[in-house]
């Protein structure tokens, strides 16, 4: 295991927080990321968790927007979902209430934003889907939780067409 893994791994205990650090097995030759687990969410009996999702057309919000809480950007969309939700639920979920996320050649690309170890925030890209469904993307069925998010984090989209 690499030193940086490792005190990735530490610092994550003692946070309390699991690490953003994919899991790494020792393989015959170098390290590998192992593939995360899916998860099963039974969705009558798990409690949701609060997405905080902001929306912008044309490109991602600067990160210094986030700075400081309580001061977020207006453009907001509360929604309650779960870990196991793919992107392409989210789209179209934003597609009910973002009037440019519905039109046909619409482009939505997905970032989550958290604070790293040192307290600033920093934005990781999750992915892309089309807001029509004719045209799927290879991100489109992947979940939340396959993305590495965290209750509490962030999602800024951006909108293109």
């Amino acid at each position: 295991m690499s030193i940086q893994v490792a005190a990735a791994a530490a610092a994550a205990d003692v946070q309390n927080r699991p690490s953003r650090i994919p899991n790494v097995a020792r393989a015959a030759g170098p390290i590998m990321a192992m593939p995360r687990q899916p998860i099963v969410v039974d969705r009558e009996k798990t409690c949701p968790l609060l997405l905080r999702v902001f929306t912008k057309h044309g490109g991602h919000h600067d990160l210094d927007v986030f700075a400081v809480r309580g001061q977020e950007p207006k453009e907001e969309v509360q929604m309650y979902t779960w870990k196991d939700a793919t992107l392409r639920e989210l789209t179209d979920l934003l597609k009910e209430v973002v009037p440019e996320a519905r039109r046909r050649d619409a482009r939505l690309s997905f970032a989550f934003v958290y604070p790293n170890r040192q307290g600033r925030n920093v934005m990781k890209q999750a992915g892309i889907t089309n807001s029509m469904t004719r045209r799927p993307t290879p991100d489109d069925n992947r979940t939340l939780q396959e993305l590495g998010f965290q209750t509490g984090d962030f999602l800024d989209v951006a909108i293109f067409s």
